[in-house]
């Protein structure tokens, strides 16, 4: 059986399984607290251009999500996603059991307008009954989408622009960000990203780490005591070593490029033949995607043929009663799988 089910199917890149097994019986203290963890973060600190940043490193992703929103909302706020935003559609209201509501608008091929965020916080803005509503406070977004998609430039500024003149924070999700950073066409770096966003978090458990995500703090302050928060939300882990030291290897250089950026691109330039060869065949994609998820339309028939061989997602129905599937390569994927998959074909 071939599993394009997921990117977070294998274990850890080789090289974080080295480091652990060297470093296993090396004592630290505990919480990141560490040497270790304290490297990361500088690390992280340098490949974002943001030597004051605030970086926390969490167990999982719906962990961060949650976290993150609870620190960066007061009482009465929510937050602004689209329909199709992990936090609105894939958390199982997550935010909401912090007490913190979504603020969902229309998606496009994954992602907010900026335009449309605008006109919900004049509208907001506008009420003379707003004390009633749930204040547009922050604004959330990931990177790529849930459709594979990512954010020009232009589009963060615009996004960062709207929640500077509101007197919003501008939130992203980085739970796949290296292969955003990868993505064909992209012209968004770390260093952008650091620079429009309030709080972001380099995603580690899809991208070649065990477990863990780096949550960033761009701005000085937003961070205030949000080490207690992460423990109170379960967020906090005790032997805090073991995800410092996996982003201390991921952001390592190897061969000229942070290996983040090589596992990402590997796993991107596998995906960008998928779908070339699903179109090869005259099969439908449903989306453009330039990252390491790829959308494929099938009908039924086809659609059981294939899981005969290979594993993917289910994500959505078409109005023709056909089934829009997901595959995604990962860091860990083979050229050899890939090869397989499309023979199928």
């Amino acid at each position: 059986m071939l599993h394009f089910d997921s990117d977070y199917m294998e274990g850890a890149h080789p090289a974080i399984i080295e480091r652990l097994a060297a470093t296993n019986l090396d004592q630290t203290s505990g919480y990141g607290t560490d040497e270790v963890c304290e490297a990361a973060r500088d690390c992280i600190r340098a490949a974002c251009a943001c030597p004051e940043a605030a970086v926390y490193f969490l167990v999982g992703g719906t962990q961060a999500n949650a976290a993150v929103a609870d620190q960066i909302l007061r009482p009465w706020e929510g937050i602004v996603s689209a329909t199709t935003g992990h936090i609105t559609a894939h958390e199982a209201g997550a935010v909401e059991a912090c007490g913190r509501k979504t603020l969902p608008l229309p998606q496009h091929n994954g992602k907010l307008d900026a335009a449309e965020v605008r006109e919900l916080c004049e509208a907001y803005w506008g009420d003379e009954n707003r004390e009633h509503i749930v204040a547009p406070g922050a604004v959330y977004i990931s990177h790529p989408t849930e459709y594979g998609t990512v954010y020009s430039l232009a589009e963060m500024e615009a996004l960062s622009q709207v929640c500077r003149d509101f007197g919003m924070r501008l939130f992203m999700d980085g739970a796949r960000l290296g292969y955003g950073l990868a993505a064909v066409g992209t012209d968004v770096t770390l260093p952008d990203i650091a620079r429009l966003c309030d709080a972001f978090y380099i995603g580690g458990t899809k991208v070649g780490a065990f477990c863990g995500e780096a949550v960033v703090f761009t701005k000085p302050g937003l961070d205030d005591h949000f080490f207690t928060l992460m423990k109170k939300r379960g967020a906090l882990l005790a032997k805090g070593r073991f995800l410092g030291l996996q982003f201390d290897v991921l952001f390592e250089q190897e061969n000229g490029h942070l290996r983040y950026e090589r596992v990402g691109r590997h796993a991107v330039d596998l995906a960008q033949r998928i779908a070339e060869g699903f179109r090869a065949k005259g099969y439908d994609l449903h989306i453009d995607s330039p990252t390491n998820q790829q959308f494929v339309v099938l009908d039924d028939a086809t659609k059981e043929r294939l899981a005969q061989h290979a594993s993917f997602g289910f994500w959505e129905r078409t109005p023709d009663g056909r089934t829009v599937v997901r595959f995604a390569t990962s860091w860990a994927t083979r050229p050899e799988t890939v090869d397989e998959l499309l023979a199928l074909l």
